[in-house]
């Protein structure tokens, strides 16, 4: 598989995420939710740009993970499901926080994020005061499905998008044919009531996972969860500028879940420190032997060659839309001497990937007041903007459109000025490099195409 590969940035501090986040807003990534009424903590709505940003984001997972596979198919699972299907995956009894509360100042603390001397001394950490005996909260967003008040059924909003793909296993062996080794992929809402949400996008209520479910026999288990492990670092590795801000994290023998022989994180270092990006899970036959238990429906696979019946044992990939977008921004961000600006001015610079970011060019007449040069600009803008996300801008100086690209990680601005009116050329302006080139117009469809999609 090709990956997205693109030029090393010269080293850069790490990013307060306090400038992503003013950034985000700003611009049109990402507003706080129902923000005129005081907003929602852990909740978060997507503007004009983050939408594209995310479309783009899962496009090219999905392109990676399905559509240039032969032995990977997805699904798109309901966020409701039967209410057994969270018993049977173990969440309603094991999916919990252990929580402390201050009794002066009322805010909450898990109790594994707490200093030890803090726990041991009973003492909130915020404000001295005295903490209250540990509680344990479900992280599982509970509803009711009925419209009757005696009938109705208490279910949950999914906390993981994962079960969906062990509850359909057996609806996609037998509609598409497929054999083990395979895999099913999703990418979908998830829910989790958490109580102390934080960090931006890092740790929300309501969030969008990817996953990868890989069905293997027993024997095989081992070649495909290195493999696996491997070809997801490396998809990371091809986003991003700063190579050696990505790192594989093998779990301790304490942080393994009972079934998992192996785990890896996949983790990016940000200025909070080294964060999960995506885990890869050795997950045995746990998932589907528990639905198999719980609803009493034979789960197993039977190889049509050797006769064998058995459950499939399952490597897992995880991760999020919402903190790849988070991870890309932190990795993109550089605030660089603006080499045509006055002194001490800077020029900020997203370098998203091409391919992930969210307007693809822009297009602007050198003249806002000259008829000719409006209408050709007009009309190029037209023509591109049915093959990609475009802008045209015609309120400021050239300099100053520049800018504001540069701010959104366009990658390429094309201006129309009194030469295009001659030979029908127009400049196309890299924002990496701000190199400028000529490229005429009948061409340019299909230079920017082959800078832009999926190689």
């Amino acid at each position: 598989m090709t990956q997205l590969e693109q030029p090393q940035t010269s080293e850069t501090a790490f990013v307060p995420l306090e400038k992503i986040v003013s950034l985000c807003k700003r611009r049109g990534f990402v507003y706080p939710n129902s923000e005129i009424y005081g907003g929602v903590s852990g909740v978060y709505d997507f503007g004009p740009l983050g939408v594209e940003l995310r479309n783009n984001i899962r496009r090219y997972w999905w392109w990676s993970m399905v559509q240039t596979q032969d032995n990977v198919v997805g699904i798109e699972g309901a966020i409701l499901t039967h209410p057994r299907v969270w018993e049977a995956s173990g969440h309603v009894e094991n999916f919990v926080d252990r929580l402390v509360e201050c009794k002066t100042c009322k805010k909450r603390f898990r109790v594994d994020h707490l200093p030890p001397e803090n726990l041991e001394q009973r003492k909130c950490p915020n404000d001295g005061g005295e903490l209250m005996e540990p509680r344990t909260f479900n992280l599982l967003m509970e509803t009711y499905l009925g419209v009757v008040e005696d009938d109705r059924v208490k279910t949950y909003l999914r906390g993981e998008a994962c079960q969906n793909i062990y509850l359909d296993f057996l609806n996609v062996v037998k509609s598409s044919r497929m054999k083990v080794p395979f895999g099913i992929c999703q990418i979908g809402k998830a829910f989790r009531n958490e109580v102390t949400p934080g960090n931006f996008l890092f740790r929300q209520r309501e969030f969008e996972q990817w996953d990868l479910q890989f069905f293997v026999h027993p024997s095989e288990m081992q070649q495909w969860f290195d493999y696996w492990k491997q070809r997801r670092f490396e998809w990371y590795r091809g986003l991003i500028n700063h190579k050696d801000r990505l790192r594989l994290r093998e779990h301790g023998p304490d942080e393994l879940a009972h079934y998992a022989r192996q785990a890896f994180d996949i983790e990016y270092q940000t200025i909070l420190g080294w964060q999960e990006w995506e885990g890869v899970h050795w997950r045995q036959d746990w998932d589907l032997s528990r639905h198999s238990q719980y609803s009493g429906e034979d789960l197993s696979y039977v190889d049509e060659v050797t006769k064998e019946r058995y459950i499939p044992w399952i490597v897992e990939t995880s991760g999020g839309v919402d903190r790849t977008f988070l991870y890309l921004l932190l990795d993109a961000y550089e605030e660089q001497p603006d080499p045509q600006g006055k002194s001490g001015e800077t020029r900020t610079v997203l370098h998203l990937h091409p391919m992930l970011a969210p307007v693809k060019v822009a297009v602007f007449p050198l003249k806002r007041n000259n008829e000719e040069l409006v209408t050709l600009a007009r009309g190029i803008y037209e023509r591109l903007r049915r093959l990609m996300v475009a802008q045209y801008d015609d309120t400021g100086s050239i300099g100053r459109l520049y800018r504001r690209q540069d701010e959104i990680g366009t990658p390429y601005c094309v201006t129309v000025d009194f030469q295009s009116l001659e030979d029908q050329t127009v400049t196309v302006r890299d924002r990496d490099t701000m190199t400028q080139v000529r490229v005429a117009i009948q061409e340019l469809p299909a230079y920017l195409l082959e800078r832009v999609t999926w190689q």
